[in-house]
C-alpha cells in the first residue's frame, strides 16, 4: 500500500496543523471535529480552516495548499474514513473519548488504514488496552511537535505487534513527504523530548531562583550552549506559561517517586505568581518578559524572579566566552553565580538522560535527534557530553560529588569513528554502528571522514562521492567574502579537470544572509570606491564562472537565502532547495540595490516565463516590485512562484535529504551538459522608468514609501529598464552588471544609505528612512 489519503480527526491547533502539512505535501486530507451546536455542521472545522491562512507563522505553504483540505464532522462523515489510509487522532487528551473513536474507527475503516494517536501525554498501552489482534497491529502513536510545519520531529510508539509493511509505509510517508526525522520512542511518560526537556526546563527554573540571576542572565548563557535565542524564559512563554503545571502534574502522576523529574515537579512560586496575574506567555499579556506600550513606544520588559516585580529587559551578553568546547569549559569552571548556574543545569540535565536512556529508546542517537529535532537544541544531551569531552566531563562529576550514570562511568567517548564509521556506545558499554536511512546524505558525516580539497576560514570544498564536490560556506551566518569568491574560483578548476558536477549546500541554520556588510563597511565610509567597484566585480566574475562552467552547478539552500545568498543561487543550473527556504534579494533594506547579478538574473527569469503578460513592461514591473519591497518568500513553493525556484527546480520536504537529492540531481544533468547560451536583454529604456517612476510616486503619496526608497527606486529602475539604452535596444550581461556596480556606487556615497547600513550591522533590523 502507499499513502494517499488522510483524516485528522480533531481540528484543534495541533490537528488543524497536522492537515496543513500534510496539504503542504500535495496530499489531500479530510479534517473533522464534532457537530458544531451553531451554524453549519462544520463549523469548528470549517473555522479552524480560517484560522490556519491566517496563522502566523504560516501553517501553510502556500496559500494554495488550502484546496487539499475537506472539512467534515464526526457524526455525519465517518463512513468517508473508509478510503482513509491515515487517520490520526488528535481530539482532547481523555482515554475514554479517545477510545470511543477508536470503537467508531474499527467498523468504518478498511483492513489495511493505520490509526494513530498525536497524544502527548497517554501511554500506548492505555489507548489500546482490550481492542482486538486487528487494531493492535495498526494503532500506534504519532506525537507530532507544535508547530508541525516547522519542528521537524515526530516521535512514535509502536506496539510489537505492530504490522511492519504499515510501519514501513507510514515512516517513509512521514519522512519523505512530511519532512519529519522520525524517532522511535518506548511506551514511557513523555516519551523522549519532553521527558528530558520538562526536566530541563524545570531545573533552570529553580536554579536560576537559587542563585538569584535574572532571566536575561539565564537566556543569554543559554544560547553559549546551542540553545535557540529564547533560552528557557523566552521558550516558556512562547510554550504558554498555564501549559508547564499540566505537564508536570501529568508526570507527577505517571512518573516513579524514585524518578529526579518527579523530585522537582512542583509549581515554581514565580510561576503561580504569573498566572495569578494572568500571565500566560506570548498568547496573552505576557510571561517572564512582556512588552509594555508607552507613549507609543513598546519597551521590553523581564520579570524579577523573586519579586515578581517587572523592570526594563536588555539583551545580555555572557562577555569573554564563546561557544567552542574550551570556551566553555573554562567558563563552567569559573567561581561565579552564573558558571555554578550553568553547571548545576547541565550536569544534572546531561545525567539524568543518562540515567533514563534505557527507558526512554532504543539508543542514544535516538534521543539526541529528538532533542536537536523537537526542542531545537544544536547537541542531543550525548552529543553535547562529547562536546565538552566524555572523561572531562566524568573528571567534573567526580569532583562535584555528583552521582554517576553507570553509561559515563568509564569516561570512554559515547560515540567514536572506527574506520570511517561512526559508532555509537550502548549501555553496556559496547559499540554499535549508526546506520542512516537510505537516501539521507549528511555532510557531517562526510567531515568526519575525510579532510576538505581545499579551505579557508569561510568555506571548504568537499568530494561527496561519485565525482561529485560540494561548496560548503561556514563563515559566520554564512555570509559571503572575498575568501569565498576565490574559493569558488579555484572549486571551478578543479571540478573542470577532475570532476563531473559541483553541489553549493551546507548544514547551518541558514545557507546565507548574503555579503558580509561589516568587511565593506571601512571602503564604504572611507570612500575607497575603487575597492568596493573590485569587490563587486569579483563577486559578478565568481557567480558568472559558475552559470557558465562547463559542468553542472546545483544550489542546495536551507533556511535563509538573502541577497548575495540569493544571488549566487540564481546563477546556478538548478537548485533543490529544503521546503523550508526563505529566498529574496533584500538589498534595498540597507538602501543598496542588488549588484552580483540578482537583478540581471531575476529579470532574465520574468522574460523567459512563459506565463508572463506580453510586451517588455510586465518582467520588469515584476522584478521591480519583488526587489523594491525586498520580498523574501516563505517557503520553496511560494520562491517558485517569485521565480527565485524555476518550474523545474526540485523540493525536498526533508533536510536531511536535501544534499542526497541535489546530489542526484547534478549528477542526473552530467551527461549531454552544456553550459547555457548568453542571453541578450530587449529593454524600453527611458520608457520603463517613467512608468516605475509614476508607480514609486504613487507609493510615496499613500505612505508605503519613504522619499530616500523613491530615490533607491529610480537606481533600481535604472538597471531593469536597460540604463540609457533606445527602446527594444539590445543589452549583454556583461551591461546590466555594469549598470548595477553604477548604481550601487552611487547609493553607497549617500548617508541615507550609511544610515541604513549602520542601523543593520548595529541592531539587525532594517531603518527606513
Amino acid at each position: 500500500m502507499s499513502i494517499n489519503k488522510v483524516a485528522v480527526m480533531g481540528a484543534g491547533v495541533m490537528g488543524s496543523g497536522i492537515a496543513a502539512q500534510v496539504a503542504n505535501a500535495g496530499v489531500d486530507v479530510l479534517l473533522l471535529d464534532i457537530v458544531s451546536e451553531q451554524g453549519s455542521p462544520n463549523a469548528l472545522a470549517e473555522k479552524a480552516l480560517e484560522k490556519l491562512q491566517k496563522s502566523e507563522p504560516h501553517a501553510l505553504m502556500h496559500k494554495r495548499n488550502v484546496r487539499h483540505i475537506h472539512c467534515g464532522n464526526l457524526q455525519d462523515d465517518l463512513q468517508r474514513l473508509k478510503d482513509m489510509d491515515w487517520v490520526i487522532e488528535a481530539v482532547v487528551e481523555k482515554p475514554d473519548i479517545k477510545r470511543g473513536l477508536y470503537h467508531q474507527l474499527q467498523q468504518v475503516c478498511s483492513a489495511q488504514c493505520i490509526f494513530s494517536s498525536n497524544t502527548s501525554t497517554l501511554p500506548l498501552h492505555v489507548l489500546a488496552a482490550g481492542f482486538p489482534e486487528d487494531f493492535s497491529r495498526r494503532f500506534m502513536i504519532t506525537h507530532f511537535f507544535n508547530p508541525p510545519r516547522y519542528m521537524r520531529l515526530l516521535e512514535l510508539v509502536v506496539p510489537e505487534q505492530f504490522d511492519p509493511t504499515l510501519l514501513t509505509e507510514l515512516t517513509a510517508f512521514a519522512d519523505v513527504r512530511l519532512g519529519k526525522g522520525c524517532v522511535f520512542c518506548k511506551d514511557t511518560p513523555g516519551f523522549i523530548a519532553n521527558r528530558i526537556g520538562t526536566f530541563w526546563i524545570q531545573t533552570a527554573v529553580q536554579q536560576a531562583v537559587k542563585f538569584e540571576l535574572s532571566i536575561e542572565q539565564c537566556d543569554a548563557a543559554m544560547r553559549l550552549f546551542g540553545i535557540p535565542k529564547t533560552g528557557v524564559f523566552g521558550l516558556l512563554d512562547l510554550v504558554g506559561l498555564d501549559v508547564m503545571p499540566l505537564v508536570l502534574q501529568s508526570f507527577k502522576r505517571t512518573l516513579p517517586a524514585e524518578d529526579k523529574l518527579a523530585a522537582i515537579v512542583e509549581n515554581p512560586p514565580i510561576l503561580d505568581m504569573l498566572l495569578a496575574q494572568g500571565m500566560t506567555g506570548r498568547k496573552g499579556r505576557g510571561g517572564f518578559y512582556r512588552l509594555l506600550k508607552t507613549a507609543g513606544n513598546k519597551v521590553k520588559q523581564g520579570v524579577d524572579l523573586v519579586s515578581g516585580d517587572y523592570r526594563d529587559s536588555h539583551r545580555q551578553r555572557i562577555e569573554g566566552v564563546d561557544s567552542s568546547a574550551s570556551s566553555i569549559r573554562d567558563f563552567l569552571l569559573q567561581d561565579n553565580a552564573l558558571s555554578h548556574y550553568c553547571w548545576k543545569l547541565w550536569s544534572d540535565t546531561l545525567c539524568y538522560a543518562a540515567d533514563i536512556h534505557v527507558q526512554i529508546a532504543d539508543n542514544i542517537e535516538s534521543i539526541d535527534t529528538a532533542m536537536r529535532l523537537g526542542y531545537n537544541w544544536k547537541f542531543g544531551p550525548f552529543e553535547m557530553i562529547e562536546y565538552l569531552g566524555a572523561d572531562w566531563f566524568l573528571q567534573q562529576l567526580v569532583q562535584h560529588q555528583h552521582e554517576i550514570p553507570a553509561l559515563l562511568a568509564d569516561g570512554h567517548p559515547l560515540y567514536q569513528q572506527i574506520d570511517s564509521q561512526l559508532l555509537m556506545k550502548q549501555a553496556h558499554g559496547q559499540y554499535r554502528p549508526i546506520k542512516r536511512a537510505e537516501g539521507v546524505l549528511l555532510l557531517r558525516d562526510i567531515r568526519r571522514k575525510s579532510t576538505p580539497l581545499r579551505k579557508t576560514p569561510s568555506a571548504s570544498l568537499w568530494d561527496i562521492g561519485d565525482g561529485c564536490l560540494c561548496l560548503e560556506f561556514h563563515s559566520k551566518m554564512n555570509t559571503l567574502d572575498t575568501r569565498i569568491l576565490t574559493l569558488i574560483s579555484e572549486s571551478i578548476e578543479l571540478c573542470a579537470s577532475q570532476y563531473q558536477a559541483l553541489v553549493i549546500y551546507n548544514e547551518g541554520e541558514n545557507f546565507s544572509a548574503g555579503a558580509n556588510l561589516s568587511l565593506l563597511m571601512p571602503e564604504i565610509k572611507n570612500h575607497e570606491l575603487d575597492t568596493v567597484d573590485d569587490i563587486l566585480r569579483a563577486g559578478q566574475q565568481a557567480f558568472q564562472a559558475l552559470k557558465y562552467a562547463p559542468f553542472p552547478v546545483l544550489g542546495a539552500p536551507s533556511g535563509l537565502a538573502l541577497g548575495g545568498g540569493c544571488e549566487i543561487l540564481l546563477h546556478c543550473d538548478a537548485i533543490q532547495a529544503h521546503a523550508e527556504v526563505y529566498m529574496g534579494l533584500v538589498e534595498v533594506g540597507v538602501g543598496l540595490v542588488p549588484a552580483w547579478g540578482g537583478c540581471k538574473e531575476l529579470l532574465q527569469r520574468w522574460i523567459r516565463h512563459p506565463k508572463r503578460p506580453g510586451g517588455p513592461l510586465p518582467p520588469i514591473a515584476k522584478c521591480f516590485e519583488t526587489i523594491g519591497m525586498a520580498t523574501v518568500s516563505k517557503s520553496a513553493q511560494q520562491a517558485r512562484q517569485l521565480l527565485f525556484l524555476g518550474q523545474d527546480d526540485g523540493i525536498s520536504m526533508n533536510r536531511d535529504r536535501l544534499l542526497a537529492d541535489a546530489k542526484a540531481r547534478a549528477l542526473g544533468m552530467v551527461e549531454g551538459y552544456y553550459p547555457p547560451e548568453p542571453f541578450v536583454y530587449q529593454l524600453p529604456g527611458a520608457t520603463a522608468r517613467a512608468a516605475l517612476a509614476i508607480a514609486t510616486h504613487t507609493l510615496q503619496l499613500l505612505g508605503k514609501a519613504s522619499a530616500y526608497d523613491v530615490e533607491i527606486g529610480k537606481q533600481l529602475a535604472t538597471i531593469l529598464s536597460g540604463g540609457e539604452t533606445e527602446s527594444s535596444g539590445e543589452i549583454t550581461e556583461q551591461a546590466m552588471f555594469d549598470l548595477e556596480v553604477e548604481a550601487f556606487l552611487h547609493l553607497i556615497q549617500q548617508q541615507k544609505t550609511l544610515a541604513r547600513l549602520e542601523h543593520m550591522l548595529t541592531t539587525g533590523k532594517a531603518l527606513r528612512n
